[in-house]
């Protein structure tokens, strides 16, 4: 995970400041991690430290720390953008399993992406920086409630 002394430098080196409205953002991400947050669940969060601001600020601020690299923006193609903290330096891809009919996210990983990826380079000469993997089904929970609702 970044740390908070390399963000507030990123930050600075781009003319902002660390405003008590963005550390509490960054702070609601930080009390999330492993958690999907879009900028709604966000606003939400923040609306109880800070009543008088608006969704505004928690996009503009989300849009920052993209742009900083400190979040990634994440699409699981239901018009919904999440957010999760960004770590470069992570040395495993997570990947997503994405419930169609509650819509929960879970994070899984797996050694045998990374053993794809090194045979996909090694066969194409391709140099990949990135991938992304998200299977879509139905998680235990809503297994269980079909189940049980079938009888």
């Amino acid at each position: 995970m970044p740390l908070l002394k390399d963000i507030y430098e990123k930050l600075l080196e781009r003319g902002h400041k660390l405003t008590p409205q963005r550390w509490a953002i960054l702070n609601i991400f930080l009390q999330n991690k492993g958690r999907h947050l879009s900028a709604d669940e966000v606003y939400t969060h923040l609306k109880a430290l800070y009543p008088n601001n608006g969704i505004a600020t928690v996009y503009r601020t989300i849009d920052l720390l993209v742009d900083l690299g400190v979040l990634k923006k994440l699409e699981f193609g239901d018009g919904r953008a999440r957010f999760e903290i960004y770590d470069p330096d992570e040395p495993h891809h997570h990947h997503h399993l994405i419930c169609t009919r509650c819509g929960s996210v879970t994070e899984f990983q797996d050694d045998l992406m990374e053993s794809l990826e090194v045979a996909i380079q090694k066969k194409t000469g391709f140099q990949i920086q990135d991938h992304i993997v998200t299977f879509y089904g139905l998680c235990r929970s809503c297994q269980a409630e079909l189940h049980q609702a079938r009888g």
